[in-house]
């Protein structure tokens, strides 16, 4: 019998993505022997101060964009296509009815980690997932009940500070894929109003 599938379960707004998830996923898929990583963006919330956001198309073709050439990488929409909120453990049971056989972990940073406590549902989403947060160097406390991979991983990349430089006249950011920098600018996201 063969083991099963590993999937990482990459959330996040990803408004836009850069080469810091690029890496910080790939970090987690070597650690981990992950079979395949699933970038999953998340919804903005409008009222989001600073630059106007991507649309959720708009993010998912730069994901799409970013991962062509990683065959381990997956761009799913499935919070993007739900009309409730996109709690994480609804997430997870929707990977968990599409991939029955398989290992998740859900990947997150380390100050998640530390709210995740407050999230909705969390002892759901303990029950069908494993962890892998992405830390700093910093002490991750385990859980009781909660399966815990500590990964040491970091980027000095920011989506805010990207999308602050664009906006600004910034036309190729050193944190963008140059395809992504390319398609940015040909849809004219991040542009002030």
């Amino acid at each position: 019998m063969s083991a099963p599938r590993k999937i990482g379960l990459f959330g996040g707004t990803f408004d836009p993505v850069h080469l810091g998830h690029i890496h910080l996923a790939a970090v987690t898929r070597d650690a981990l022997d992950l079979d395949e990583v699933r970038f999953i963006p998340c919804p903005i919330s409008p009222h989001k101060a600073g630059t106007p956001p991507a649309s959720g198309a708009d993010r998912c073709e730069m994901l799409r964009i970013a991962t062509a050439d990683l065959q381990w990488a997956v761009v799913d929409d499935c919070e993007l296509r739900r009309s409730a909120p996109a709690y994480s453990y609804l997430t997870v049971e929707t990977m968990a009815a599409q991939f029955p056989a398989a290992r998740l972990v859900w990947m997150l940073g380390g100050d998640q980690w530390d709210a995740l406590p407050r999230w909705q549902n969390p002892g759901r989403l303990a029950e069908l997932v494993e962890f892998a947060v992405l830390s700093r160097g910093n002490l991750t406390e385990s859980r009781e009940g909660y399966r815990l991979h500590v990964i040491q991983g970091d980027h000095p990349a920011s989506a805010t500070e990207i999308r602050s430089a664009i906006s600004n006249g910034t036309e190729n950011h050193e944190w963008l894929d140059p395809t992504v920098a390319e398609w940015i600018r040909e849809k004219s996201l991040y542009c002030p109003p």
